[in-house]
């Protein structure tokens, strides 16, 4: 099937849309030998296409993982404040994959990178209602707390379903939460807690949907099991 050359490019790691589109201005690009424009199209399996000089490798088939995102790392393929990206952490997985969704800077835990957009776009549309699963560790007015975050219905007058939370155990000043969202707006969790007058320390994802992230170590990736992608299509 013929495809814009640029997500062809792209689709084969050898450099972002954005980049290879100006590739294709310079005229590095040929297929089947003849310079190509931008905007052109041909197909990756009938058309021969180089990039300055060098045959395009064949693009990988579909992708799955899942990263154990550390605290400090942005949830982008490229960050123009030079920070540290989560991409970066799975840039040896042997394709470009992109996140389903973020976690802020300061928080942790499971984000699923593929190359299938079909399956992102499914993860990510409120019709399938995905539920996300976060560990929170607060501290503040501790008294009230699991009934005042499920009790909120809106932030800054957007309405939200309400959360699911159970405290999971108190120590000293401090209270261990299991809270279970829908949406995922953005810093969701941290605004309903503003809201219930408590303070995050720490906040990590541990489930998606059918997905655990179990005791993958902070920093590391692991593809999806055969079992977890049978289930995930099934359900999205």
């Amino acid at each position: 099937m013929a495809e814009r050359l640029q997500k062809l490019i792209a689709q084969a790691g050898l450099c972002s849309r954005r980049a290879a589109e100006e590739l294709l201005r310079q005229g590095r690009v040929l297929v089947n030998g003849q310079p190509a424009a931008l905007g052109d199209k041909a197909d990756s399996i009938l058309d021969r296409i180089e990039v300055d000089g060098t045959l395009l490798p064949s693009a990988p088939g579909p992708v799955y993982l899942m990263l154990n995102k550390p605290r400090g790392y942005v949830t982008t393929l490229s960050d123009e404040f030079d920070r540290p990206t989560a991409a970066q952490l799975v840039a040896d997985c042997g394709a470009r994959v992109f996140p389903v969704g973020r976690l802020d800077l300061d928080s942790e835990g499971l984000l699923l990178f593929t190359n299938d957009g079909a399956l992102a776009q499914a993860m990510l549309h409120p019709s399938h209602e995905v539920e996300k699963v976060y560990h929170v560790t607060v501290t503040g007015e501790l008294e009230g707390a699991v009934e005042r975050l499920q009790a909120i219905r809106s932030l800054d007058g957007e309405a939200i379903r309400p959360a699911q939370v159970r405290e999971l155990k108190r120590q000293g000043r401090q209270a261990f939460l299991r809270v279970t969202i829908h949406e995922g707006k953005k810093r969701q969790i941290r605004r309903m807690c503003t809201l219930a007058e408590l303070n995050v320390l720490r906040l990590q994802r541990v489930q998606e949907d059918i997905l655990l992230l179990g005791d993958l170590p902070s920093g590391k990736w692991r593809y999806l099991t055969d079992i977890e992608l049978q289930e995930l299509e099934r359900r999205c």
